[in-house]
């Protein structure tokens, strides 16, 4: 995958899952298989990797592991832009079952 040129199915679909992407609201959050399940990609790991391509297009900080843990390597810069944007940990993960978006509704769940 690394040296192939990307096929008008592939950006079409790297497309989509930077517009699902963006279009999660601040104070909500996706895990990669909540993307991909979305978007229609095959895997989670496609979801990181079009996030990995993208120059910071998108608020990538809404998006993580499915048991709601952050990126290691960019931990602080990911909790502190959630926290900013009022998103609730329990301990080192984000409370998913608060915060957590199906892609159609508005804001956290009080």
């Amino acid at each position: 995958m690394a040296n192939r040129p990307p096929t008008a199915g592939s950006e079409q679909l790297a497309q989509r899952i930077l517009d699902c992407i963006s279009s999660i609201p601040p104070g909500r959050v996706m895990s990669y298989g909540d993307v991909a399940e979305y978007t229609g990609a095959s895997s989670p790991r496609i979801v990181g990797r079009v996030l990995a391509l993208d120059d910071g297009s998108v608020p990538w900080h809404r998006v993580m592991r499915s048991d709601g843990t952050l990126a290691e390597h960019l931990y602080t810069e990911q909790r502190q832009r959630l926290l900013s944007e009022g998103v609730g940990f329990r301990g080192d993960r984000v409370d998913l079952a608060r915060f957590r978006w199906d892609g159609t509704s508005d804001g956290p769940t009080p």
